[in-house]
């Protein structure tokens, strides 16, 4: 029977090799690699954007960059680090290793998560193709109003941002709901909700985050759009509408956003530094709560974004002490993870590194936002680059340095192979020190009163050893990131192999091979403990070959063809043609249609 078994994983994997198994596959640990690889593309397309804008700022009255490049650049900048880099990569290992982790074969959904990796990856390209027309966005990845009206942004820059997020918020609902779905409903016998991993935990908690906070953007943005090609008056104030209508919108979506790109790296340092100080996590119903109150909470305090609108003191008392509290929650997890080292057996290892670096950033970050709860302080600090070295602290420091922990980590679970650890050290150490380099300096800069968003400054301010300072630190972050592509390459060619659990760690994705087989498990485990590989008779015996043959499901190409579709009828929008529109709904309707009437056959 074994040998049976075998044979027909040789021959899956036979019908699994080539470029069209990987354009037709819903494997969901096929599609968690591609969302990985694309976004790990796009990091490093805003790591260049970002190089450029330190380069014009490096010193006073520089020429290097004209104001009107300068402007697309911070602006694709934003958008490309929030909606192409981090958000996709936390949802590479939410693809990866969500049915691993709770003993499932596969998401509930698998061509709609197929669907979402297509439309994510045309949406990026469809964002970054207006750099080849001279139209990229320009108005900040806030797109302000009336900043982005018509009258002051006539050409298609502005367009081209409305249009790309909608896209992308498209991909992150499909994909939301999916592993919504899968977290719910197919956690294996035995895995309980309080017996999950943090990371799924965190996981869901950020499903639920963005399926409530992206329709609230998609209103905005479909009210822009109006605006734009319709000639409504949502934000004209000439006609009734309301300027600040468009900031409560977008802030209303845009601090869960914060928890969007921040909890998924919250699970993962969990998961991370529990393996490396061989203790369990100090507290994790605690830190599983403190997550729900967070996201929660994250919902109350959007408006501390807008003290300086002027909403009176009652509103600015309530956003102010709403922002307060939510640091609470926050300062309980970072309080476990501080107690789940005391007094552990800790080894340094790279993916550990990162997991301290992260600690420690995160809550630098979070200082310097918590300050800025306090009305009169936010006054002073608001657009300045106060804040873009707090944010930075919370999104690099902390999104950041946990992501590169997660990959370090898994990276062996994925492609059987560990990464260097010689090179792991140089690029945490590198990242590290860029990294404070970058962005301490800017809290000072920020408070001598230089304004974020400007393309040049004087010399008189005396700004410009700092500014100075401070490209050197980018740089030097950018060739930490050097490292971390070198050590893939070596590690594609040298890297040693991993065993099942290199890292001795507790959770069930480690209990199968490296990397896992297209069925994930041979058989269904059931699980009897939250941490089912520290604690004896913690899992069921799971073979290393399947007691009789797996059937996986066979790819399709139509959740592709559908994403086209979609873009379609998009670009058809941009460039104002009513046929490309039509063309793109109809390949739309005939693609879903195909899609849900097609034999789901297997291989």
């Amino acid at each position: 029977m074994a040998t049976a078994a075998l044979a027909h994983e040789s021959a899956e994997q036979t019908a699994r090799s080539g470029l069209w198994s990987w354009i037709t596959t819903t494997d969901h640990k096929r599609i968690g690699i591609l969302y990985g690889a694309t976004a790990f593309f796009f990091l490093l397309v805003g790591g260049l954007e970002a190089l450029l804008i330190r380069a014009q700022l490096a010193r006073a009255d520089n020429t290097l960059i004209g104001a009107d490049a300068f402007n697309q650049l911070f602006t694709m900048h934003g958008t490309t680090m929030v909606f192409l880099a981090m958000m996709p990569l936390s949802a590479a290992f939410f693809n990866y290793l969500i049915p691993l982790q709770i003993g499932a074969r596969d998401v509930a959904f698998p061509r709609l998560n197929a669907f979402s990796y297509w439309v994510f990856l045309l949406g990026g390209l469809f964002l970054n193709a207006s750099f080849l027309v001279g139209a990229a966005p320009d108005t900040g990845w806030f797109g302000y109003q009336n900043l982005t009206s018509i009258q002051y942004s006539p050409g298609m820059n502005a367009d081209f941002w409305a249009i790309g997020l909608q896209i992308l918020g498209i991909a992150s609902l499909a994909a939301a709901f999916n592993f919504i779905a899968t977290i719910i409903n197919m956690r294996a016998p035995g895995m309980k909700l309080m017996r999950m991993p943090v990371f799924t935990w965190m996981a869901l908690i950020t499903q639920v985050i963005i399926v409530t906070a992206f329709p609230v953007i998609t209103v905005a943005l479909v009210f822009m759009m109006f605006d734009r090609i319709f000639g409504t008056t949502f934000y004209s104030p000439a006609a009734g509408g309301d300027l600040l209508l468009w900031q409560h919108l977008f802030w209303l979506f845009g601090h869960p956003e914060v928890y969007i790109l921040i909890l998924p790296t919250m699970g993962m340092v969990s998961e991370v530094l529990p393996t490396f100080s061989r203790k369990p996590l100090f507290g994790y119903p605690v830190v599983v709560y403190s997550g729900v109150l967070i996201g929660a909470i994250g919902w109350g305090v959007w408006s501390h974004h807008m003290f300086a609108t002027g909403m009176g003191a009652i509103a600015d008392s309530y956003f102010g002490a709403a922002s307060m509290l939510i640091a609470i929650p926050t300062g309980v997890k970072i309080f476990n993870w501080i107690a789940t080292m005391w007094g552990g057996q800790i080894r340094f290892a790279t993916p550990m590194l990162f997991a301290i670096s992260f600690i420690m950033l995160f809550t630098i970050g979070g200082i310097s936002g918590v300050m800025h709860a306090s009305p009169p302080t936010d006054l002073q600090q608001t657009d300045t680059y106060f804040i873009v070295a707090h944010f930075h602290y919370v999104l690099f420091g902390g999104g950041m340095m946990g992501i590169f922990s997660a990959i370090y980590y898994w990276w062996p679970k994925v492609f059987g192979r560990l990464l260097n650890e010689a090179l792991g050290k140089w690029h945490f150490w590198l990242a590290f020190i860029g990294m404070n380099v970058t962005f301490f300096p800017m809290h000072f800069i920020g408070m001598l009163g230089m304004p974020r968003r400007v393309y040049t400054y004087g010399p008189e301010l005396g700004l410009e050893q700092m500014n100075l300072v401070a490209t050197i630190g980018a740089f030097t972050l950018g060739m930490s990131t050097l490292f971390l592509v070198y050590n893939i390459w070596h590690t594609a060619k040298h890297g040693e192999r991993a065993q099942k659990n290199p890292w001795g760690a507790a959770t069930l994705e480690w209990a199968i091979s490296s990397p896992p087989p297209i069925y994930n498990f041979s058989v269904v485990p059931e699980v009897r403990s939250r941490l089912p590989l520290w604690n004896e008779d913690g899992v069921s015996e799971i073979p290393d070959d399947p007691p009789v043959p797996v059937h996986v499901p066979d790819g399709s190409y139509w959740p592709a063809v559908a994403a086209v579709g979609l873009v379609t009828f998009f670009t058809g929008v941009l460039v104002r043609s009513l046929v490309i529109t039509i063309l793109g709904v109809a390949v739309l309707a005939i693609s879903v249609f195909k899609w849900a009437f097609e034999p789901f056959d297997v291989i």
